[in-house]
């Protein structure tokens, strides 16, 4: 049970750091109106947050 979950958050910590990046280096300019379009802080925070969601997925195979 406690792998189903670390699966799905380190899946949704990863999804939304590739978004964050993406929107960070203007890869993925939705919603037009985003504060995060073409800023670098963001591609940052996004690679960050993405190796966090496959540390997640690593260790929730392992339990």
């Amino acid at each position: 049970m406690v792998g189903k979950i670390l699966f799905g958050f380190g899946l949704l910590l990863l999804v939304a750091g590739l978004i964050w990046a993406a929107q960070g280096s203007g890869y993925f300019p939705y919603p037009a109106a985003s504060f995060m379009i073409d800023q670098r802080p963001w591609i940052f925070r996004g690679a960050i947050t993405a190796a966090c969601g496959v540390a997640l997925l690593l260790w929730s195979r392992r339990i």
